[in-house]
């Protein structure tokens, strides 16, 4: 089968990475700011030697926890960083010069516009030879660069060898090289069948991998193989049916913020990717404002603010009063994280933030809001669980006067309800 026919059939197969993981996903878009914002707080630490000997409990911890949360595509890919003290890799731990090399290549990227500058980065840390440090590192320069760096697993190697009947090896950047130039080469060639963002490329290549997609040149399987390919479909098809079932329970959350602070008197809006959304009938668009009001921030920031999943405004003016982040399944740090940018934004007139979570996820938030980089903020962040928001809704749209209604079934780090 040609290459454009395959590329076409990755693309209309619904449980494909590409309709599971690329499009129609907010949680992905929400990742880039996060996981940005996360190898910032890397090169900070590393600059200020507050890294640590560890991969647990550091900051890259948290980038790598952004990616593989990722779904499928990305899970393992924390697994390179973990540190190994028998073979005492990957070299960045405890050897203070590669930890500063890691570091300047980090914010050498980071700052990079332009495709060569970022070879160069990569060519140069090749040439450190820092044991255990691969191209494992290029799913975390994806995000960075998603129109110029392609991620990089063994799945999407497996599927790039056999769709290129090539032989590219798994730990050597000058091979991760050699198959970007390929993988740009081809996407250019077939430019408006999927994205110039390179994981959509890459995410074909990683169905490949996994024989989700089959090239068409194949042996006859084996009934172990087709055992295998078999339960693949049917864990594929499962992830698609609860992340249907997770999408349900995280819209009807926000419908109930904002009914919440419509009857409350203050105007509300929702996600900027979520404003079609309905829950049981009732239209998003039906209780909220148009558009998200001109807030005084950068472009950069307003942009991560209107993902936040619901805003409350004062009536009629652009003051943020109150904002809410729904975390079903997805991570919870990255939640704070926006929450953070925004308290940050408005220092001198802070808006009351909260995180609304399932009742199961309430121990994970409290670890999370324990950390000393989110408790050194001194920024109090209140946490609602799904059952008590449910159960209370129609009677504070009744019987609330304000936002303060609202945090009688609130929660904070220390345990009490307000």
């Amino acid at each position: 089968m040609e290459l454009p026919s395959l590329l076409n059939t990755f693309k209309q197969d619904q449980e494909s990475v590409f309709n599971t993981w690329f499009i129609n996903n907010d949680e992905r878009l929400k990742a880039f700011r996060s996981i940005r914002r996360g190898v910032k707080k890397v090169i900070e630490d590393i600059k200020a030697k507050r890294f640590g000997n560890d991969f647990k409990g550091s900051s890259l911890e948290v980038v790598l926890n952004a990616i593989t949360e990722q779904k499928q595509v990305f899970i393992g890919a924390s697994h390179a960083f973990y540190w190994k003290p028998k073979l005492r890799i990957p070299d960045i731990y405890e050897n203070e010069e590669n930890k500063i090399a890691f570091g300047q290549f980090l914010e050498n990227c980071y700052k990079a516009t332009k495709e060569q500058q970022l070879i160069k980065e990569i060519i140069r840390l090749d040439q450190r030879k820092i044991k255990g440090l691969g191209p494992a590192v290029a799913n975390i320069l994806y995000f960075l660069h998603p129109e110029i760096l392609p991620p990089f697993n063994t799945a999407m190697v497996n599927g790039f060898n056999h769709l290129f009947k090539d032989k590219v090896k798994l730990g050597s950047w000058s091979e991760y090289l050699r198959m970007r130039e390929v993988i740009i080469e081809k996407n250019d060639q077939d430019k408006n069948i999927l994205s110039k963002d390179l994981g959509a490329f890459s995410g074909f290549l990683f169905d490949v991998g996994v024989k989700k997609i089959q090239v068409g040149d194949e042996t006859v399987l084996t009934e172990k193989e087709q055992l295998k390919i078999e339960k693949l479909l049917k864990k594929r098809h499962k992830e698609v049916v609860d992340e249907k079932e997770d999408e349900d329970l995280h819209t009807e959350m926000q419908y109930h913020l904002l009914q919440i602070g419509n009857s409350l008197g203050y105007d509300v809006i929702s996600a900027s990717n979520d404003r079609s959304r309905c829950h049981k009938g009732k239209n998003f668009s039906f209780i909220s404002l148009s558009k998200f009001p001109t807030i005084d921030v950068d472009k950069d920031t307003q942009r991560t603010i209107a993902l936040i999943d619901v805003m409350w405004f004062e009536k009629g003016t652009n003051k943020i009063t109150g904002a809410f982040e729904v975390e079903k399944s997805t991570s919870i740090y990255s939640g704070i994280l926006r929450l953070t940018d925004l308290y940050f934004s408005f220092p001198q007139d802070p808006s009351t933030l909260f995180l609304i979570i399932p009742n199961a996820r309430e121990k994970e938030l409290l670890l999370q809001l324990s950390r000393p980089s989110i408790k050194s903020n001194n920024m109090e962040i209140y946490y609602i669980l799904f059952s008590d928001l449910r159960k209370h809704c129609e009677a504070i749209c009744t019987f609330g006067d304000n936002k303060e209604t609202l945090k009688k079934i609130a929660k904070t780090i220390n345990g009490n309800q307000l």
